[in-house]
């Protein structure tokens, strides 16, 4: 059981539900005005941090790892979306009980509780004096000033840490394929051609010229020749290509709103010398 006495160790630490699975880190602690006790703590969930939703701490347990609770992650996903102002109305609380399936508190009229100035007949988190100006009982946020402890109080702030992480933003491939172009070249060929040519009959051919019958008919074939192109064709490496990468860093504002506590003082002939915030 979380008591007033840990409160100060609940906050900031990680939050897992009843199955063990991780739902955020705890944020603020609100008290009962009739007991004192820890009843319900904000729980920042999201991506950064940035929703903040209320579980019950009544039956939570502060272990080692941080504190656990006895509803699951989806139940607190889906918890009533409530301002976390420090201040928790009675229709607020209602609503959280109806929605956890809460029944009342150990305290009277605890169902209508929240953190009111008005009276506490009605409501279980409030003052018990209208006109004096402070909650000594029921603290705002996580701060624990009040009978459990000194007559400090604690102011905290919002501050912003901006990081980096990597994503994926797109992808590039490198993919060949065949195209097929038209090369035009010249190449010298040749062929043989028939040419008739006539020569007298002298001594040193008449031996030939009358070699065969007087008169006759006869016939002589000379085969003629040609050069045709020839294309043959290699495949040849010409040049190797790959994908690199480079980084390009560039600037990139970042905004986000900081929450942060104020203190006013009220009652009437308060006299206040000069003051610093620390």
């Amino acid at each position: 059981m979380i008591g007033t006495d840990t409160i100060s160790r609940v906050i900031g630490q990680d939050v897992y539900d009843e199955s063990g699975q991780k739902i955020g880190s705890a944020s603020e602690v609100y008290l009962d005005d009739e007991t004192g006790q820890p009843e319900w703590m904000t729980v920042r969930t999201g991506l950064f941090g940035t929703k903040e939703s209320f579980v019950p701490i009544r039956n939570a347990d502060l272990t080692d790892d941080g504190v656990r609770v006895s509803v699951s992650k989806d139940r607190v996903k889906d918890a009533p979306k409530i301002d976390t102002d420090g201040h928790l109305s009675p229709q607020e609380e209602q609503e959280l009980y109806r929605y956890y399936g809460m029944g009342e508190s150990g305290t009277t009229d605890t169902m209508n509780a929240g953190m009111s100035t008005t009276d506490t007949s009605t409501t279980g988190m409030s003052s018990t004096d209208t006109t004096a100006g402070f909650d000594d009982r029921a603290p705002v946020g996580h701060d624990t000033s009040g009978p459990t402890t000194d007559n400090a109080m604690t102011l905290s702030e919002e501050r912003l840490s901006v990081g980096t992480r990597q994503t994926e933003a797109g992808r590039a491939r490198l993919r060949k394929y065949v195209v097929t172009e038209n090369v035009t070249e010249t190449v010298p060929v040749s062929h043989e051609e028939v040419r008739l040519e006539r020569e007298p009959i002298t001594d040193a051919n008449i031996g030939n010229a009358m070699d065969g019958p007087a008169i006759s008919e006869e016939e002589h074939e000379v085969v003629l020749h040609a050069e045709q192109p020839v294309v043959a064709k290699e495949a040849v490496p010409v040049e190797r290509v790959r994908l690199d990468k480079t980084t390009v860093t560039e600037q990139q504002q970042v905004t986000e709103g900081l929450r942060k506590e104020e203190i006013e003082v009220e009652g009437a002939d308060t006299t206040l010398g000069n003051t610093r915030r620390v």
